[in-house]
């Protein structure tokens, strides 16, 4: 394929799976480091998609959804939390949970809850498939059982 060549039209899922990674990526960041959500956006859009960024691709990520995706989850963070720890055991706290499952569980949280346009299924198979890529341990199974819980409460 010659340097020139057009790069293949990623698959809408596939480009909203990458969207998710990333919204994943910048919610941990803007944790970690304060930054704003518009900021975190704009540095993303100008200097992480179309690449790799800590050994995973970026490339073809929808970045409408994405920014929806962060945005969404800043303006309903106080409810996604309250939903999130819900299903949390008896005297968890958010706090208590590693940042990046912080993530994770927020932005699975928010696609529930105010999302209904997308599966139920496929938000939480999305966001447990993102669990695998980070964790070995129990983490993706803690986050399949929390949000197959928020699923029910907010769903049904």
């Amino acid at each position: 394929m010659s340097q020139d060549a057009p790069r293949p039209t990623p698959h809408p899922r596939q480009g909203r799976s990458v969207a998710r990674l990333a919204a994943v990526q910048a919610l941990y960041q803007m944790e970690v480091s304060g930054a704003g959500v518009e900021a975190v956006i704009r540095e993303f859009s100008d200097h992480r998609f179309d690449r790799d960024v800590e050994g995973f691709a970026l490339t073809g990520a929808d970045e409408t959804f994405f920014a929806e995706l962060l945005r969404g989850v800043v303006d309903a963070q106080a409810r996604i939390d309250r939903a999130v720890v819900r299903r949390l055991a008896q005297g968890w706290r958010l706090e208590r949970l590693d940042a990046t499952v912080r993530a994770i569980l927020r932005a699975g949280a928010y696609e529930l809850a105010e999302r209904p346009d997308v599966p139920a299924e496929v938000v939480i198979d999305e966001y447990v498939e993102l669990a695998k890529s980070f964790f070995e341990g129990p983490e993706p199974g803690f986050v399949n059982g929390a949000l197959d819980g928020v699923a029910q409460d907010v769903r049904g």
